[in-house]
């Protein structure tokens, strides 16, 4: 199989590994596009998303030769951020299942997801500065957001790269496995998710990522629409019959 994204689908999910390893997986254009056709799927058939690398690189960051020749114009294009922010906003769960390193773009792309797991050898951070830009792709509100604004300022202003240890203290990512068992762990995320109802967690992950001025009204609206489903009504009848026999 060739292409920048190698992708399995499957009733429930859909595995979408980054797939460019003479590069490390440098996120260019043509994987950008790949993503936009795989969300445009997703969007229209909701299943859970499982994005992954290989065992030695998740994505060590953007194409450093494509973004040399980027300039102004391209930069308010927001190619790489557009493409994240719709990851983001896919109906079902996003797990990012990472191994080795996770750099500038590729851990901005992992920031876009609900999941994050890691293996012990994760390295994770935005070293743009470095390079003479920042981190724009959406580490500088979603990191806030995911490790509190004093972490993410460290993260952003010195290039700090965290290892799986530190990501998983930070509360970057939510679990460390071994590299060998790390798909399997997505894997088993992805089955619970499965093992419950779409609509109710579809509707969770809106409200999840709602901004905090619509909250309360956004519950409200969205759990009276699951209060009136047949679904809600089968599986809490199932819940009362099965305590009832034991």
């Amino acid at each position: 199989m060739t292409g920048p994204l190698l992708v399995e689908r499957r009733d429930d999910r859909v595995i979408a590994t980054l797939n460019r390893p003479e590069k490390r997986n440098a996120i260019d254009q043509q994987m950008i596009d790949a993503l936009h056709a795989l969300c445009t799927e997703l969007e229209a058939e909701p299943r859970t998303l499982i994005i992954t690398g290989s065992e030695r690189v998740f994505a060590a960051g953007a194409d450093i030769a494509q973004l040399r020749e980027r300039r102004a114009d391209d930069a308010r294009r927001a190619i790489n951020a557009i493409a994240f922010i719709r990851i983001s906003e896919l109906p079902m769960p996003v797990i990012a299942a990472m191994s080795g390193h996770a750099l500038g773009g590729g851990a901005e792309l992992a920031y876009a997801a609900d999941l994050r797991i890691a293996s012990p050898t994760l390295r994770i951070g935005n070293p743009e500065t470095g390079l003479g830009i920042m981190a724009a792709a959406g580490a500088t509100w979603r990191l806030p957001e995911i490790v509190g604004h004093a972490r993410a300022s460290e993260m952003l202003l010195t290039g700090r790269v965290l290892d799986a240890g530190e990501a998983m203290d930070w509360g970057l990512v939510s679990a460390v496995h071994r590299a060998d068992e790390l798909l399997a762990a997505a894997h088993a995320l992805a089955d619970r998710i499965a093992g419950n109802d779409p609509l109710a967690t579809r509707h969770t992950k809106r409200a999840l990522r709602a901004p905090r001025h619509e909250h309360p009204d956004i519950e409200r609206e969205l759990q009276a629409e699951l209060f009136e489903s047949d679904e809600r009504m089968r599986r809490m009848t199932e819940f009362l019959e099965r305590r009832s026999s034991r």
